[in-house]
């Protein structure tokens, strides 16, 4: 951020009046006062020269020559120190400046020159000057950095609008998705206004055409009616006609073969018209619940962030102080808190000398100003150039993970069907994946990677793990090609409190371990891909420090060949003695390999996480 010409006249109008200052035959706070305001960059020349004005009119010649040379080593010193450091911290110019000053006097009282002080005054003078220059520095910068109220509304990056619009956008597609679901009632039973058209469409095919037609139908207590509709609904419930009705039939028409086989087409027919229109209301129901899910992500795109620079602004200023001692140069800055109180923030960053200073320094400034650890985003930059960055900043999290995996591929397959993932989002979750796509091979390993891939886009998108795994299956069953079908085995952890949540489709259970104690969670549902609404079976818990999170598909537990898989596998969690989650898993497969004689069955995967308090 660029100083205001104001401010920096100000200041280096500040400088004279610092020469003015005596204490015991000495100027201490022209040093400091020079030293201070340079360090905040205040222009150089006109500084230099406004004291140099000031001394000449404050001080006597003597005084004026030593503070003249004071402030001129001052400069280059800092200057070699900003140049070897990128950047010079107070304390350290405060040493310099001290220094610099004692050595005048006293080589000033070698010359004899004339009024130069006591030895005790030059070393009281050098105190001074030490933490003049501290405080000073830190008030100037305060006072550069200080906001007036038309500034703060210039500096509020925010749309006022852009809440009302996504709102209205989000109901707008809410009210679309609620006409497709409306649309999408199926048909599960033939009304009888259908099964009369049926029997109206097998008259017309055979009866128009035959010569008895006038001799069956216009009789007024003509029986094939009801016969008629005895056959279409038998027809209907069992998907042949009963014999009773073909023989009653053969009584009343010659054509009793044709018409029991053209019955038979024409149910047949309205059959397969009922099961397309009823797959055109699955697609419509998909699109509704994808127009959801983008008024969702609409609603929550309108929960507008908290700015905090005007509440903040000691705590920005304070971060702009540290970053300069580290050579940092912040051109803007925002900080943002979300609506579950977490902090982001947004910084132009650039270097002061134009070499290279590592991110850790800002994450340093950035973290002891607010008092909250902070982490930069994943795909930041390890190092601020000289040419402007722009950077993003979280909170971090309370809780780090480490995973294990142990996996085997079933006998004489050549690549297993089951996959598995670990995905750290940037808002501080933790997604533990397994999917088990059926059978085995490179087609149920492309159906399970797919699955995995897509809740993981949707996840990256903004969307809510229920939301993901809907449209995630909207996509699996307009696919559907090849009635290949897969688990979905999801765990979301969030790093900041610990919240564990499962979500199983189709899975074989999980087990939490605590200390010793081990806990599961056997769900019961059918996989992905089956039907538009998938019975998701979640559950919620709290981790702690140290605790463990296992999740195994089916081709585990179902080769241990005890009655009770899941109590076994607790049984084994349980003696095994590690804190490792990798070690974990090759244990627990090693395990299971004694049950099952050392055969694989199945695609064996066992995923095993561990968080940790950082």
């Amino acid at each position: 951020m660029k100083k205001s010409a104001g401010k920096q006249m100000i200041t280096i109008a500040g400088g004279v009046l610092a020469c003015s200052m005596q204490m015991m035959g000495c100027y201490p706070l022209a040093p400091a006062y020079f030293a201070a305001a340079f360090l905040e960059g205040v222009s150089g020349v006109w500084l230099t020269a406004a004291m140099y004005i000031g001394m000449l009119y404050f001080m006597p010649l003597t005084a004026t020559v030593k503070y003249a040379m004071a402030l001129l080593v001052t400069a280059g010193a800092i200057k070699l120190v900003e140049w070897a450091n990128e950047g010079c911290p107070a304390f350290l110019a405060a040493i310099l400046t001290a220094i610099t000053t004692m050595i005048l006097s006293f080589c000033g009282g070698l010359l004899e020159w004339k009024d130069q002080p006591e030895v005790l005054a030059v070393f009281l003078e050098g105190i001074f000057v030490f933490g003049a220059v501290i405080l000073l520095n830190r008030g100037i910068h305060f006072f550069m950095e200080w906001q007036g109220r038309g500034n703060r509304i210039e500096q509020e990056p925010v749309d006022r609008g852009k809440e009302e619009r996504l709102s209205g956008y989000a109901e707008s597609f809410q009210g679309l998705s609620q006409i497709f679901m409306n649309m999408s009632k199926k048909k599960e039973q033939y009304t009888a206004e259908e099964l009369g058209q049926m029997q109206n469409e097998l008259t017309g095919r055979l009866c128009a055409n035959c010569d008895c037609c006038a001799i069956c139908w216009e009789q007024e207590s003509t029986p094939l009616y009801g016969i008629l509709s005895n056959m279409i609904t038998s027809i209907l419930n069992v998907g042949t006609p009963a014999k009773e009705s073909e023989e009653e039939l053969s009584h009343y028409c010659k054509h009793s073969k044709d018409m029991v086989e053209e019955a038979v087409r024409v149910f047949e027919k309205a059959s397969l018209n009922r099961a397309w229109y009823n797959r055109l209301l699955e697609n419509r129901q998909t699109i509704a619940e994808q127009l959801d899910a983008m008024a969702y992500i609409m609603k929550d795109c309108a929960k507008e962030e908290k700015l905090l620079d005007t509440q903040e602004k000691k705590a920005l200023a304070e971060i702009r102080y540290r970053a300069k001692e580290s050579g940092i140069v912040i051109e803007e800055m925002h900080l943002y808190e979300n609506q579950e109180g977490r902090l982001r923030l947004t910084a132009g960053l650039r270097s002061k000398m134009g070499g290279c200073v590592s991110v850790k320094s800002f994450l340093a400034a950035v973290s002891h100003a607010l008092g909250k650890d902070i982490r930069a985003a994943a795909d930041c930059r390890s190092f601020i150039s000289k040419e402007r960055t722009d950077f993003l900043f979280y909170e971090d999290t309370k809780y780090r993970s480490v995973q294990g995996i142990a996996r085997l591929k079933k006998d004489g397959a050549q690549i297993s069907g089951d996959n598995f993932s670990f995905l750290e989002l940037e808002r501080g979750d933790l997604l533990l994946g397994l999917s088990d796509g059926m059978g085995s091979g490179s087609a149920a390993c492309k159906e399970s990677e797919m699955v995995l891939d897509l809740v993981e886009r949707f996840l990256e998108a903004g969307f809510s793990v229920e939301t993901a795994i809907r449209m995630m299956n909207s996509a699996m069953v307009m696919k559907g090609e090849s009635d290949l079908y897969s688990t979905v085995d999801l765990c979301m952890v969030n790093l900041y409190d610990g919240a564990a949540d499962f979500y199983k489709i189709g899975a074989a259970g999980s087990f939490i371990r605590h200390g010793q104690e081990v806990t599961s969670f056997a769900p019961n549902s059918l996989p992905v891909g089956v039907g538009t609404n998938p019975e998701i079976e979640h559950k919620k818990i709290t981790l702690k420090n140290g605790d463990f999170v296992v999740m195994v598909t089916d081709g585990v537990l179902e080769y241990l060949h005890v009655p009770n898989p899941e109590e076994t596998m607790q049984e084994i969690i349980e003696s095994i003695n590690t804190n490792h989650p990798g070690i974990l898993a090759k244990k627990i497969l090693e395990r299971v390999l004694l049950f099952t004689g050392g055969k694989v069955s199945d695609d064996m995967t066992i995923l095993a996480t561990c968080i940790w308090e950082k």
